[in-house]
């Protein structure tokens, strides 16, 4: 057994002990805010363990396995998963190692990009990748849920949103629909680095990412507790189209 997990008292517990910790718990402490009903914790508590027992894991050492996968990515030796078995293991429930909140931009498929299994990554995709409601009350379930360590704000080059802001930001492009939706909510970033050097498109991807980063380091009570625990780490990080390799950045 590594040095960290030996270290953490939640990884020397057993199975079922973990799960009952994360997903009873955590669904407890939204049971007490009025956000899920009792019925939901006794399912939780009934479930004997998780289903994919690899992936209770520290913060840090998740990290390390999503940033692993990425460079299996790049270098094109992604693993062979069977899918078949997966699908049997977690027909009783998932308990994934990290959740994304990433685009929706085609191009961009984070369960590949991180050659990650089924049960493994938890995503939340939006254009733009920034924090809606619903998207913080989807990281708050896969954290306080279903245990997930890592949250991951995944931006990328070239983003057709961002671009979109950019336009409506400088050029007070009006967009159909329900567009100026995603513009409204990207400008914040895009005027902070106006007048920054260099690319601005590539500048407001990183400033969107670190914006979003900070908004789910402050935004929510489930989460900031999760974070000063030391059972949740937050990072962001930009996608690159042409080799798939993710830089870290915030």
């Amino acid at each position: 057994m590594c040095k960290s997990c030996d270290s953490n008292p939640i990884q020397k517990a057993s199975g079922r002990r973990r799960f009952l910790q994360v997903a009873g718990l955590g669904a407890g402490a939204l049971l007490l805010a009025g956000a899920l009903p009792d019925t939901f914790v006794q399912a939780a508590e009934k479930t004997a363990a998780p289903p994919k027992p690899q992936n209770s894991i520290t913060p840090d050492m998740a990290l390390q396995r999503l940033m692993e996968g990425n460079e299996r990515y790049v270098s094109g030796n992604s693993k062979t998963h069977d899918f078949k078995s997966e699908r049997e293991a977690l027909v009783s429930g998932q308990n994934p190692f990290v959740s994304v909140l990433g685009c929706s931009d085609s191009r961009i498929a984070p369960e590949y990009a991180f050659d990650t299994a089924r049960g493994d990554l938890f995503a939340i995709r939006v254009a733009g990748n920034f924090v809606t409601d619903e998207g913080l009350a989807s990281l708050e379930y896969s954290v306080a849920v279903l245990g997930a360590p890592l949250i991951l704000v995944l931006g990328h080059e070239s983003c057709g949103a961002i671009s979109a802001g950019i336009k409506a930001v400088k050029d007070h492009t009006v967009f159909p629909g329900h567009i100026p939706k995603l513009t409204d909510a990207l400008k914040p970033s895009i005027e902070k680095v106006l007048k920054q050097p260099g690319s601005l498109i590539d500048n407001a991807t990183a400033q969107n990412v670190k914006d979003s980063v900070n908004r789910l380091k402050n935004a929510s009570p489930l989460l900031t507790d999760a974070l000063s625990k030391g059972t949740l780490k937050i990072v962001g990080g930009v996608y690159r189209l042409a080799s798939g390799k993710v830089d870290l950045i915030a």
